[in-house]
């Protein structure tokens, strides 16, 4: 078994050590028997969606969003509709996470346009959310609790029918406003959290996982003579720790 990554405009998307995100998965991977590739895929290349299983795409500030546009209008952007549309698995971050909706518009009301893959829109706030935070994830999703980092002024909105990541349980999330974190759409996973946020949300990263194994080989079975659809268990003792320690002090509020 093989898992393909993509990793989209590693050059100028890279908030807060996001790149993490990819290492933990590979790890995971790994750990279980699993191989995996990634392929940096930065602005001016081009290459064959269809040969990835799972894309990357971390946070950025406003701006370097707007450079990304050009780029993205040269066939990139259809190639990320498509291959979502098609059920790939992709991990997007804050600014990432953001770029997947309809249009970013800035305090003066103009309109930044963006993908259109999920329906989203983001409008910018008049202050930032700025903070460690925790949401728990949907019950489809396991319902698991998540911690991580946002930093973001985008307040982004879902559309009727599109289900968040999860709810937040301290901090700001989508918009500080409707209780709702992130995005869960077909494959996609698209949060606001930093940190990065895989390693010490082990949970979330093998729902990642088995959503990319499911699509790409019909099950997530990687345990010989078991016919269920999961992934082979791994201690997570220190992932854990690391998990409940920062918890702790969001609930006390201490971070």
């Amino acid at each position: 078994m093989e898992i393909r990554i993509c990793h989209l405009y590693p050059e100028v998307l890279n908030l807060y050590g996001d790149r993490g995100n990819i290492l933990c998965m590979q790890r995971r991977l790994a750990w279980r028997g699993i191989e995996s590739t990634v392929t940096p895929l930065p602005i001016g290349e081009k290459a064959d969606f269809t040969q990835f299983d799972l894309f990357f795409i971390g946070g950025g500030q406003d701006f370097e969003q707007e450079v990304l546009q050009e780029d993205l209008n040269r066939g990139k952007a259809e190639e990320i509709r498509a291959a979502i549309e098609d059920g790939k698995t992709f991990l997007t971050i804050c600014g990432g996470y953001q770029m997947l909706g309809h249009y970013y518009e800035t305090a003066d009301g103009s309109k930044c346009e963006f993908l259109g893959a999920v329906d989203l829109y983001t409008k910018a706030g008049s202050n930032r959310m700025i903070e460690n935070y925790a949401f728990k994830l949907t019950d489809d999703l396991g319902g698991s609790i998540v911690v991580g980092f946002e930093n973001h002024s985008g307040r982004t909105y879902l559309g009727d029918g599109v289900q968040p990541l999860g709810h937040v349980i301290a901090g700001g999330g989508n918009n500080g406003e409707d209780g709702t974190e992130g995005v869960h759409y077909k494959n996609v996973f698209g949060t606001y959290s930093h940190g990065p946020v895989l390693p010490k949300n082990p949970e979330l990263c093998d729902e990642i996982i088995k959503s990319a194994l499911m699509r790409k080989y019909g099950h997530a079975n990687v345990m010989p003579g078991d016919s269920m659809v999961h992934l082979a268990p791994l201690p997570d003792e220190f992932e854990t720790l690391a998990h409940d320690s920062v918890l702790e002090k969001i609930r006390a509020g201490k971070i």
